[in-house]
């Protein structure tokens, strides 16, 4: 009897391990890096998650669920302060966005087409701006426009912003460029254009998917940059982010929570607009 079971033992054993084996090679791979990518998007997301449900609180704290209301979102668009503060994040954004994507793609465009003496320094200065702390830049460009005589003000946000935006523009659009044809060019003006026409027909959309990236980021940059808007701004053009941090300051107020949802809702609607226009083009 006793033989019997030490024999029978083994058996069930090894039906269980023949039904379930510790995975290895590739399938031991996928689970690590599929769980890892689980943790990391959990731990990107989860916040913005509650942050979003809990625009939606009733409770004026935050810190527990009460109930489901909309009143926050109302107060938020009856705010005058943030209204304001939102236009002129829109104007400083937008002039900026502008003026960097201008740049940005006429400097990457002369730097691929022309040679000249110090292009390799002038490529590298470029960079600079990209790599700079925003403290030593905002008080940089501060004291540059107080001895212009500049009143601080729009006109000093949008040119401050666009100093370390337009970088960004230039060098995604330098990488458009590396995958050109060299022949393109050549070949529409042989057609009859010239060479403005081909610029503006040929090469430009062509860049058209690195332009629209590029201007995408910048008017990101300039709508949420802080630390040089806080040098550059007047008492008239504060924008968004110099309002938020104030307030938050305060404690906490479920309205920050309501423009949050919407600045994610805003975020989800660029991307996908980005996304469409890569497959048109």
């Amino acid at each position: 009897m006793r033989s019997h079971m030490e024999a029978s033992a083994p058996t069930g054993l090894g039906n269980s391990a023949a039904r379930w084996r510790w995975p290895s090679g590739p399938r031991l791979q996928r689970l690590l890096f599929g769980s890892w990518s689980l943790a990391v998007f959990a731990f990107l997301y989860i916040p913005i998650i509650i942050l979003v449900v809990f625009s939606f609180n009733e409770s004026r704290l935050n810190v527990q669920w009460v109930g489901f209301t909309t009143q926050w979102y109302k107060e938020l668009f009856e705010n005058a302060v943030l209204i304001k503060a939102f236009k002129n994040s829109v104007i400083v954004a937008v002039g900026a966005t502008v003026l960097s994507t201008v740049l940005g793609t006429i400097g990457a465009w002369m730097m691929y087409r022309y040679r000249f003496p110090m292009r390799n320094a002038l490529n590298l200065l470029i960079f600079v701006p990209m790599v700079m702390p925003e403290i030593l830049m905002g008080v940089s460009l501060l004291i540059l426009f107080v001895n212009m005589h500049l009143q601080l003000g729009y006109l000093t946000m949008i040119i401050a912003h666009t100093t370390f935006c337009f970088p960004f523009v230039l060098v995604g659009v330098q990488a458009r460029l590396e995958g050109i044809d060299p022949f393109l060019e050549e070949a529409a003006m042989d057609l009859g254009a010239t060479p403005i026409q081909a610029f503006w027909k040929v090469i430009v959309p062509y860049l058209m998917p690195a332009i629209v990236a590029g201007a995408l980021m910048a008017f990101t940059l300039s709508f949420d940059e802080y630390i040089v808007s806080l040098f550059t701004t007047g008492p008239d053009s504060q924008t968004l982010p110099l309002k938020v941090y104030g307030m938050a300051r305060k404690g906490l107020d479920p309205q920050l929570n309501a423009l949050s949802a919407l600045f994610v809702l805003g975020t989800i609607a660029l991307v996908l607009f980005s996304q469409l226009t890569k497959k048109r083009t």
